[in-house]
């Protein structure tokens, strides 16, 4: 099949992929790879330096992420994107920014947008704003489950190349918790349930926003202590190690996330998953195979007494299997071609085309990609999809 032109617009906060914190981005990151590998021509609007496999421009030279959640990095990135993408003509968008969907309507080509946050509350209501000038796509059924008034165009997991992750059937004597400390990720239910099941705990993570640090004063830092301790925040080799050698992840979340990125690093490393029923956990873990989905949180010390007893190489598979970067490419790949052969059978304007206003791909900041190579013009061999 002819190879698709996508242009694919991350947040201006962190570079692909990031240094330490910034799910959307190493999620973006490895869409990017996957895509290139399966033979499409990608083109990254990002911030900062590139690296990814894809074609690059900056809208900042620097990462914004010391300003994350301000409008003005926002506004001002989709601004330099829109500009950008008047030149690069994609077949087709994928927007992974706020501000940019809003512009979604102007543009000649189909504009994907993955709904990272929670579908409640006012971001909900943004999606519903948007309705049908975007195709909007749930990280998981259960986040579909949670608005099915939004106008879904599907659903794909995220995912990360299996490969990159060290696999460890030998594993420590310790339980981990990674992610945020607020109230909502359950780190004192960790601590808690890991202490009674006389395990353990290594705690890996920041607590950034102002408003969570009254729940870390009173709920965290009590229960510290040589069984139960704290590191901060981790960055990317820390955290594989931790989580390769750790006896299990403990994920006892306690609001319906739409998909936990960090249940799958475990499971990749042959690490299993003790963690709560809520959001997308039993869609990633197989209960009494890859892990434990407990009801309550008095299940999880017995829980977190039996994981010895479940297999690493199948929590490993797992991954492999529905949650490995190609399968994530493949699937978003398959909705970028139904909507391309929608948007074909229409007769729809590029925006500006006849008013004189035009911009000029050679005056962009673009790094260049493999695709640039006369030797990448044959798409590469694509791994079975399993």
């Amino acid at each position: 099949m002819t190879p698709l032109n996508i242009a694919m617009l991350s947040t201006p906060w962190f570079e692909l992929p990031p240094a330490g914190y910034g799910g959307i981005e190493a999620m973006c990151a490895e869409l990017v790879d996957g895509l290139v590998e399966l033979g499409h021509r990608v083109t990254v609007i990002g911030v900062g330096h590139n690296g990814t496999q894809g074609r690059f421009v900056s809208t900042y030279d620097t990462p914004q992420g010391d300003q994350l959640g301000m409008a003005g990095p926002e506004v001002v990135h989709a601004a330099r994107a829109a500009r950008t993408l008047l030149s690069l003509r994609p077949d087709v968008i994928h927007d992974h920014s706020t501000a940019g969907p809003l512009q979604a309507l102007r543009r000649r080509a189909p504009t994907v947008v993955t709904a990272h946050g929670p579908v409640a509350g006012t971001t909900g209501e943004y999606y519903r704003a948007l309705g049908d000038t975007v195709h909007l796509v749930a990280l998981s059924r259960a986040q579909q489950a949670q608005a099915p008034d939004i106008p879904w165009s599907g659903q794909v997991y995220n995912a990360v190349r299996t490969t990159d992750y060290s696999y460890r059937p030998r594993k420590g004597g310790y339980a981990v918790f990674l992610g945020r400390l607020a109230a909502d990720k359950g780190v004192h239910l960790a601590i808690d349930a890991a202490r009674e099941a006389g395990l353990p705990i290594v705690i890996a993570g920041a607590c950034n926003d102002p408003a969570e640090q009254p729940y870390v004063d009173a709920e965290v830092r009590p229960r510290l202590g040589e069984d139960a301790r704290w590191i901060g925040e981790a960055d990317r080799a820390t955290k594989l190690d931790l989580l390769a050698h750790a006896r299990c992840l403990v994920f006892p979340i306690c609001w319906e996330e739409p998909f936990g990125m960090v249940m799958v690093e475990a499971m990749a490393c042959g690490t299993p998953v003790v963690a709560l029923r809520r959001g997308s956990v039993p869609e990633i873990v197989d209960d009494g195979v890859t892990g434990f989905v407990c009801d309550r949180p008095e299940q999880l010390p017995a829980a977190l007494r039996s994981v010895d007893r479940l297999s690493p190489w199948a929590c490993r598979e797992q991954v492999r299997r529905r949650f490995d970067t190609l399968n994530m490419a493949f699937a978003y790949q398959e909705l970028y071609r139904g909507l391309v052969r929608d948007r074909t059978a229409t007769d729809r304007r590029w925006p500006h085309q006849d008013s004189g206003h035009t911009a000029d791909v050679r005056d962009l900041p673009a790094s260049p990609g493999p695709d640039d190579d006369p030797r990448s013009n044959t798409p590469q061999a694509v791994r079975p999809i399993a």
